[in-house]
């Protein structure tokens, strides 16, 4: 692969503002959907495809028939940036999303047909021997423009100058699975790693137990770390289920959560030991990337249903195997001192 932008490139991002913003703000926004699937950047010299996810991660033995749609659809010579999505009943359905990700090959192969993902593509990085990473958002808009990308597997997301099209899309687009809103400056270079974006994200809030916790990568005896609490609902049969992680702690917060919840660890008599998922045992949420790890033997550390952590900020519904439903939780809510132990949350 020889190109004028080489992998590894780290996605730009977006900071999340309250309220879709003005369209004259940060000199003229151009505003999309914010699309709620695994943002990939996507890499294609003539056969060769690379799928690259927001950490760098491969994607491409995830994503079989996304790596024959870019080479269908795209420019011989290209890196583009996007989200690769997977809908049911047109909706996006980030669970069928997550399910994709799998170690066996022949159930990669299989969930490609059955349930095959699609690229959104939103910007684009390089085209033939050009690197347009320096160049503005409009103009890169532009040349996403003249790629025709019309689908069905491959196609340029909508966007809009017009705020209150953008409202509009907010309002209307939840019932979809999007995420909200991204507004871009339209003089913006691609700038990778960096917050240079706008986004305007749906508030959901739910009050979950928290129950366990992963320890974080530097964490040691002398000084314990929290890396990520673990948080759940009760389904229908009283049965506490995993919905999610939070990990957006400072430090020093990370130290004072493991004073606070060593005396309601547990070795036993908990459901989730040997459990769920979560977050990376480095604080870091694995969500873009897919579903969570299971921690590593005895990195887990279970507790106790003592305390509730309200108003906790989720992303996103999905459906539960269960008879309810089910939050992926990702928040950075803190347990409430005022619960007492035994506590449970009702979903």
């Amino acid at each position: 692969m020889d190109l004028p932008v080489m992998p590894p490139v780290k996605p730009m991002l977006a900071k999340a503002v309250s309220g879709v913003p003005a369209a004259d703000a940060h000199g003229g926004l151009v505003y999309e959907p914010k699309w709620d699937g695994f943002r990939c950047i996507a890499f294609r010299d003539g056969d060769d495809v690379l799928l690259a996810s927001r950490s760098g991660k491969p994607l491409d033995r995830y994503f079989p028939d996304v790596v024959d749609a870019v080479r269908e659809a795209l420019p011989p010579r290209c890196v583009v940036d996007g989200e690769i999505v997977v809908a049911r009943d047109s909706r996006l359905d980030f669970e069928l999303l997550s399910a994709r990700v799998h170690p066996a090959a022949s159930r990669v192969a299989r969930l490609a047909q059955e349930t095959p993902a699609a690229l959104v593509v939103f910007d684009v990085l390089a085209l033939g021997d050009e690197d347009l990473t320096g160049e503005p958002q409009s103009r890169r808009h532009d040349v996403l423009d003249g790629l025709g990308l019309d689908g069905p597997l491959v196609h340029a997301t909508r966007r809009t100058r017009d705020r209150d099209v953008a409202q509009q899309w907010f309002e209307v687009f939840e019932g979809a699975g999007l995420d909200g809103i991204v507004a871009k400056p339209v003089g913006l270079p691609y700038a990778p790693g960096k917050r240079s974006m706008l986004k305007v994200k749906h508030e959901r809030t739910a009050d979950v137990v928290l129950a366990g916790y992963r320890p974080h990568k530097d964490s040691t005896e002398d000084l314990p770390l929290v890396g990520s609490l673990l948080v759940g609902l009760h389904d229908v049969d009283g049965v506490l289920q995993f919905v999610g992680a939070a990990s957006s702690f400072t430090a020093a917060r990370r130290a004072e959560l493991a004073v606070e919840l060593a005396p309601l660890v547990v070795t036993a008599d908990h459901p989730w030991i040997g459990g769920p998922g979560g977050a990376s045992d480095d604080g870091a949420s694995d969500g873009a990337d897919g579903p969570g790890e299971c921690a590593r033997p005895g990195r887990r550390h279970a507790g106790r249903a003592a305390r509730i952590c309200p108003s906790w900020r989720y992303d996103r519904r999905s459906s539960s195997r269960s008879p309810t439903t089910t939050w992926r939780a990702k928040g950075s809510a803190t347990p409430s001192s005022s619960s007492g132990s035994g506590s449970t949350a009702n979903p």
